[in-house]
Order: C-alpha cells, then structure tokens, then sequence
C-alpha cells in the first residue's frame, strides 16, 4: 500500500521532490537505532533508489516534527469525507478523490502565501525532478504450495496450478491483486482478498477452476461436489447440469473443459461445445 501510495502521489504531483520526511513506520523502517540511525526496509530502499529521492526520519516521541501535518489531515477530513460519499470501486474513489482534491486546493487559502494551494503549487510544479515509470511495489514471500493446490496469505487461500502442489513458489502481493511466480515465469494471477471481519478466524478461499483440470482427468467424480467448481461460468453450469444426467457424462464434461486451455474465450466456445456433444450422440444413437 506504501509503495503504491507513492506512485499515485508522484503522479498527481507530476514530480518527485527531492526529499521526503517519515515517520518510523513499519513497512519503511525495520530497525530505530539512536538518533537518526535507522535499518531501512530492503523493499523500501529499493523505491527510494528508484524514483533518487532522499528520505529523512523523524525522531522518535517527537511529535513537535509532525504535528502541522497531522492537523491538516485532521482538517482535510471532515471536508472530504462529509457526507460519506460511495463508489462502485476502488479505482472510481480513488478518481474522485483526486477531483475533490484538486477542487479544494483551487478555494482554500494557502495561509503562508498569497493565493490559494493551488496557485502556491504553480510556482513549484517545476521544481521536481523528472517522473520515472512507476515502482513495481510488490512484496514477496516464499511459499510452498499445499498437496490441495493452494498457497495461504495472510489467512486467505489461493488456487495455484495443480503441476505445481507441494513445491514452493514466490507470492507477490501488490495492494490489488497477488501474482505466483515460478521457475522464471508467472503462473497466475488473483485478485487480493482482504478479511471483512476483526475474527482472527475469519478467511476466504479464491479458486480458479482451470487451476484443477489435471486433477479433474483423474477424478472425474470431483465435478459433482469439487468447491473449485461451483466457480465455473454461467454458460458451463447449464452444460455440466444437462450432461452429468448422461451416462459418461462426467468424463464427457471433463474433455470438454480440457479444451478451455486451447482457447482464449471459453465462455464463447459453450454453444459450439454443445453442438459437438449433440452431434456425437446422434452419431452413436444412428
């Protein structure tokens, strides 16, 4: 969330100062030593070397260091977030967020200059250094994956490939989605989950059915009740449900879902799947 906070700051800003002040926050600063002694977060340092700006700490119980800053978030919110306003996604309140900000920096006075915010940030906008390409601000650990084809994180389960069940894999977690990588190459992809509840015990499980083709050619029974499965399309439900009441439906299910892998739009492919199956049983009725 820290590394991608600064990509969407720089951004907006147009620019990256040349320095910036810290609190000892965890994800930047692993270790306080005395004075301004600090063991910085590898991960940290990396964004820092990245986007060349210098980053300074605060001490610790000093709140005099920071405290014109946290009044003005205390001011900011009130402003911002009364009445609570709600957004279909995070991307749209993060639009709107931008917006709002920028509305206001144009009518609140700056206070220690003439003008409004806005007019005192024209006259440093030239003042940043150039904007490199954004940090690739993931962290990662080292997992291994489970013999059901999982990796767990931060309570919640995610599906993994099958070929790959108890062999360890790198997670990258970014703020919006989780990428498992392997021997040199990305193996797949979710959407990152956050717990809805304070209940140590509260966890989600993100499946991809395609991650359990292999293990359903060998189990075709396993697309009765499998859990990965009551995730497939629409359109392969309605099939699956027409088909498991044939003789050899099963295997016939699992053959055609094999075909998913050679083709970009699965869902798309159903209708032709279909015709197929209707063909070949009136092949066999003749």
């Amino acid at each position: 969330m820290l590394f991608d906070a600064h990509n969407h700051a720089f951004h907006v800003l147009g620019g990256v100062p040349r320095r910036g002040i810290y609190d000892n926050m965890r994800p930047a600063v692993d270790k306080v030593g005395r004075g301004k002694e600090r063991k910085v977060n590898m991960r940290f340092s990396a964004m820092v070397s990245h986007f060349l700006f210098e980053a300074g700490f605060c001490n610790p119980a000093a709140g005099w260091e920071k405290g014109q800053i946290e009044k003005n978030v205390q001011d900011a919110r009130p402003r911002l977030w009364q009445p609570m306003p709600s957004f279909p996604s995070l991307a749209a309140l993060n639009d709107w967020l931008e917006a709002r900000c920028r509305a206001l920096g144009a009518k609140i006075a700056h206070g220690a200059q003439p003008g409004t915010v806005a007019d005192a940030w024209r006259e440093e906008a030239h003042h940043p250094a150039q904007l490199p390409r954004p940090f690739d601000g993931f962290v990662e650990h080292t997992k291994r994956v489970s013999p059901t084809c999982l990796v767990h994180l931060e309570r919640n389960r995610y599906s993994v490939p099958a070929s790959f069940a108890n062999r360890p894999v790198s997670v990258r977690v970014y703020p919006e989605r989780i990428v498992v990588a392997a021997e040199g190459q990305i193996v797949c992809e979710h959407a990152r989950v956050f717990a809805r509840s304070h209940d140590r015990h509260s966890s989600a499980t993100v499946y991809d059915w395609r991650h359990y083709l292999a293990v359903l050619q060998r189990k075709p029974g396993a697309l009765r009740n499998g859990a990965p499965f009551a995730e497939l399309p629409p359109a392969f439900r309605a099939l699956r449900q027409r088909m498991l009441k044939t003789p050899g439906g099963d295997r016939e299910m699992v053959e055609i879902l094999a075909l998913v892998l050679q083709h970009d739009e699965p869902q798309a492919n159903v209708e032709r799947y279909d015709a197929l199956r209707k063909a070949r049983e009136t092949r066999h009725a003749s």
